[in-house]
């Protein structure tokens, strides 16, 4: 008998699939992905007993999966990626010991832990639940699934340790588990998997020291970074060294006797040395390194660098400081210096304090804090100034309004949708480890293009992440008639509404009061005295969206006597969407002929950009209530790009093309 097959991929469906669907009982194959299918998996499937092969990712169904699916007991292949599934996974589905090749759950909001039925899995080739909010310890009964050759687990809240029962997986090929709380030691056995080629343990809590056999030798097969307690291995690795044990007790009296001896050498001119250092401290500027555990440069080694901070260069100003770039005499690395705008002095304690939290954040889309100075000038002024990694590319600013001047074909640079897209996403997931997985809640307070940076890649990094705690008590104890709070809070545009409020607050505590009664919400958003919530970016998170797509600031002089940036896009959607579009990617859409006739790639991309449009303006709503959370703009986000651009369906930041491409069936 023929095979019965319903293959409806790649084309532009809607609505909800027919309550009836079940009634078609001889149907081996299922195939609707690549749709706009909506609604929830009806409960009817479950009838489809004869079903080999069920493919419905890159939808948009919600709700639960149906635990009906548990009675397709024929299913070789299951995937239902890149959804607005919720909920958690229902046992009955993964008692399907049929499963052999892929079980593709990833990129939906799936809740709840990883039931322990997973074990009758023991046939299956492929499992991927990455990039939900699935919590709880990974269960024991994992190592039950032997014949397991890809396992993808990334971007949940799993916690503990990787179970012991994972050492029967000798088989894997891929193992990804990173952006998890996972803990404890890197179990030995993983470097003894001799099929192990790609291994991603980053952005957990791994401590201990890592093993140093098998794919831990080959550093791009594994990846560890974000693990700030992991030491030792190879050094491409770029960890910090192991101490050792014990050194030899021999070697220890040795090193006394010779330190005994210099000390009793040394001390008759200790006295005289002391006094001599004194009187050139008063005459020389003064870097207090002995209680900068993390200052490794001067003031005199940052001038240098910087050409006595010449304006040639300068590369940017700010409301914390001015941006340098400079050239390190010893190392000849290019750096990037901010010297911040200081308005109090000292405090230097609390500023290195802050600098060393800040310095052990790490992130691909964060830049990079390689140091902190702090000392005097040679004017005897406080000097405090942090030391960054250079971004070539520069800011987004400067890509999205390009400085006067910059018209030569030569010099004019211009970012397409993939990249514009790409970027959206790299700053959604910066914000969203600052707000939900560093290991303290940061809130940048003042995100806007000028402070997203660009590497040599296209990577966007967010710089001045923590400067708004840093420089809080400074501003704070400074005159309130001589600072903005603006500075602090936000830059006028990207600032949530109602910002303009809060400097008149200050100075009158009885009008405060009372704005606190009838504007709470508002107050505790944006009140110095209280809280400040992470709301706040995802404002201007919401705004930097709309002028990245738009090409208009929300400071556009268009924008006025009521008109924002916001409504200007809110009233042209969902029909003139082209209307509003930045008009260097309309006319790249033209080049592209995407533009013209009723195409399904020209509808899948005005669709697309509505969706974008949709997410910037959730975003930015005047409540900070009815804002969208970072996590779900990052998934929102990375389905729409996935729509636009089928062939990059894979994991966003995995680096190893080569496995990756291996991965046949990716988004079901």
């Amino acid at each position: 008998m023929e095979e019965k097959v319903l293959r409806v991929s790649q084309n532009q469906l809607s609505g909800p699939i027919p309550l009836n669907i079940g009634r078609i009982q001889k149907l081996k194959r299922f195939d609707a992905r690549y749709n706009f299918l909506t609604g929830t998996i009806p409960h009817s499937i479950g009838n489809l007993t004869g079903l080999t092969f069920l493919a419905l990712g890159v939808n948009n169904f919600q709700g639960n999966i149906p635990s009906s699916l548990g009675h397709c007991q024929n299913l070789l292949t299951w995937g239902l990626s890149y959804n607005n599934l919720s909920g958690s996974i229902p046992p009955q589905v993964l008692a399907l010991s049929s499963l052999s090749i892929l079980l593709n759950l990833s990129s939906n909001c799936l809740t709840g832990e990883l039931p322990v039925e997973v074990e009758i899995l023991k046939n299956l080739g492929d499992l991927d639940v990455s990039t939900n909010k699935l919590s709880g310890l990974l269960p024991n009964s994992l190592g039950s699934c032997v014949r397991l050759e890809k396992l993808f687990l990334g971007g949940n809240l799993f916690e503990g340790p990787i179970p012991s029962s994972m050492s029967s997986l000798r088989g894997l090929a891929a193992l990804d588990v990173s952006d998890n709380n996972l803990s404890g030691e890197i179990p030995e056995f993983l470097a003894s998997f001799g099929a192990l080629k790609y291994l991603n343990l980053s952005f957990n809590d791994f401590e201990g020291i890592i093993p140093s056999g098998g794919v831990f030798k080959n550093s791009s097969a594994t990846f560890v970074e974000g693990n700030d307690k992991l030491c030792g291995g190879i050094t491409e690795l770029h960890l910090s060294r192991c101490n050792s044990e014990k050194s030899s007790n021999t070697s220890l009296r040795l090193k006394l006797v010779i330190v005994s001896v210099i000390l009793g050498v040394t001390l008759i001119f200790l006295f005289l040395l002391i006094m001599l250092f004194r009187k050139k401290k008063e005459h020389q500027p003064t870097t207090t390194c002995a209680e900068n555990s993390l200052l490794r440069l001067s003031y005199q080694s940052i001038l240098r660098a910087t050409n006595g901070f010449s304006t040639q260069n300068l590369v940017g100003l700010g409301s914390f400081g001015s941006v340098y770039r400079g050239i390190l005499e010893e190392t000849g690395e290019v750096i990037a210096v901010k010297v911040l705008n200081l308005l109090n002095h000292g405090a230097s304690r609390s500023f290195l304090a802050e600098c060393e939290v800040l310095k052990n954040i790490r992130h691909r889309n964060l830049v990079k804090l390689l140091t902190a100075v702090s000392g005097a000038d040679y004017q005897g002024n406080d000097f405090k100034a942090l030391v960054y990694e250079f971004m070539v590319n520069g800011s987004l600013e400067d890509w999205l309004h390009p400085p006067a001047g910059a018209n030569e074909p030569e010099t004019i640079r211009n970012l397409n949708l993939f990249q514009r897209l790409n970027v959206a996403i790299d700053v959604a997931h910066a914000l969203e480890y600052l707000h939900h997985r560093s290991q303290i809640l940061i809130i940048h307070c003042d995100l806007k293009p000028s402070n997203i940076l660009l590497d040599a890649e296209m990577v966007a990094h967010i710089s001045d992440f923590g400067l708004a705690k840093i420089l809080s008590a400074d501003r704070l104890n400074y005159s309130a008639s001589q600072s903005s709070s603006l500075g602090l809070r936000g830059t006028i545009g990207y600032a949530p509404p109602c910002k303009c409020l809060y400097i008149y607050i200050l100075e009158c505590f009885a009008l405060q009061l009372f704005l606190y009664v009838i504007f709470d919400e508002l107050i505790v958003e944006y009140g110095m005295g209280s809280e400040l919530s992470t709301k706040g970016d995802v404002y201007s998170y919401g705004i930097l969206l709309l002028e990245m797509f738009t090409g208009k600031r929300p400071t556009d002089e268009k924008f006025k006597e009521g008109l924002s940036l916001h409504n200007f896009v809110k009233s042209a959607l969902p029909d003139r969407v082209i209307e509003i579009l930045d008009p260097i990617l309309v006319e790249e859409r033209v080049q592209q002929g995407t533009l013209k006739g009723k195409c399904l790639r020209n509808e899948i991309h005005l669709q697309c950009l509505n969706l974008i449009y949709e997410i910037g303006l959730i975003c930015s709503a005047e409540s900070p209530s009815a804002r969208m959370d970072t996590s779900d703009a990052v998934t929102k986000l990375c389905s729409i790009k996935d729509k636009l651009y089928p062939t990059g369906l894979h994991h966003e930041f995995c680096n190893l093309n080569m496995l990756l491409n291996q991965r046949v069936i990716t988004s079901f």
